[in-house]
């Protein structure tokens, strides 16, 4: 089943968003395994991000990669990411 994933960051930046997603893609973990969607929207030094994942299971794997990451250019969560199973997931 697929899941709805909303991360809380405390005011991460563009430059940081930036940042890990280049770590991620050099390091061969982006684009993520299972992830069906990505969206990082909001203000340039308040990014926000949202995603859907095909199973609980593989974000949770990917979370393992990503947390180092984080923690490398200084991101810290407000707590843990919310997680919500999908009820209908559809692409137009």
């Amino acid at each position: 089943m697929s899941v709805v994933v909303r991360y809380n960051p405390n005011n991460v930046n563009k430059q940081q968003y930036d940042a890990v997603r280049s770590q991620l893609t050099e390091s061969g973990n982006w684009p993520p395994e299972g992830c069906e969607m990505h969206v990082c929207f909001g203000s340039e030094d308040n990014i926000r991000v949202s995603e859907i994942w095909e199973s609980r299971e593989q974000f949770q794997s990917f979370g393992e990669k990503l947390q180092p990451v984080l923690e490398q250019t200084g991101i810290q969560l407000a707590g843990e990411p919310e997680v919500f199973d999908a009820m209908e997931f559809d692409t137009f």
